[in-house]
């Protein structure tokens, strides 16, 4: 009997034995693990470029309010308005063939009296993509040869679009994670430690802003109602540190 208890007790030192190791073992691991993820240093860099637009689509509007009894005589009047317009675009050396023209659109006037004659607003729009800039913009600013004919015209949009982003976002995030490197390396000055590797980096949206704002999105943000804009990335950078 005594030797069965001595063999019981011993089996069970054995066991807290191993179970102390494995546990001194692992504790160890995961202290490793913690002391390696600490090693590292995650820091948002930015970059920034001015650039003027090199695109501007500018979208013209003409109405024109009809009845229902007079609806034949307003699609009429649309016609020879388009007509119009055709012609002052052609005057100023624009290629009507650059034009994207919508069909004639009818919403109807609520908040009538029901006995009356049914109201309806005619609508169709011009959409000029071009180059020239200086010359659309100016353009959008001497309409009045058409309201002076009669035409109901006004611009909705003049947007502002520059053509390369998607390869100057390229670049950009390089200067981006530059400065990530350099903010990294201000941070652990004195600190005995020196930036390493680069281990990951993520960017972040495109904003495209007009000059000096600060107006910035989570989402991203395109400014389109200025020709100068300014174009900024962010890049969130992991390095290790050594």
């Amino acid at each position: 009997m005594e030797n069965s208890s001595t063999k019981a007790v011993s089996f069970g030192a054995t066991i807290l034995s191993v179970g102390f190791i494995v546990c001194t073992l692992i504790g160890g691991y995961f202290f490793y693990q913690a002391r390696a993820l600490d090693n590292v240093l995650s820091v948002t860099g930015s970059a920034k470029m001015d650039v003027t637009s090199d695109q501007v689509k500018w979208v013209t509007v003409i109405t024109r309010p009809t009845t229902a009894s007079t609806l034949k005589a307003g699609y009429a009047q649309m016609n020879s308005d388009a007509t119009l317009v055709k012609q002052f675009y052609t005057d100023n050396k624009i290629d009507p063939q650059a034009l994207t023209i919508s069909p004639v659109q009818m919403n109807e006037v609520y908040e009538q009296y029901a006995s009356a004659d049914k109201k309806y607003t005619l609508t169709q729009t011009f959409e000029l993509d071009s180059a020239d800039i200086d010359g659309v913009t100016a353009l959008s600013k001497g309409t009045e040869s058409l309201i002076q004919k009669g035409v109901i015209a006004s611009t909705q949009t003049l947007e502002y679009s520059y053509s390369k982003l998607p390869d100057l976002r390229v670049s950009l995030l390089a200067d981006a994670v530059k400065d990530a490197r350099a903010r990294a390396n201000e941070i652990v000055t004195g600190t005995g430690q020196a930036v390493g590797k680069l281990k990951s980096a993520s960017s972040g949206v495109v904003q495209v802003l007009s000059p000096n704002s600060t107006d910035v999105s989570d989402y991203g943000s395109y400014d389109t109602s200025s020709i100068k804009k300014s174009i900024m990335v962010t890049v969130k950078a992991t390095f290790s540190l050594k």
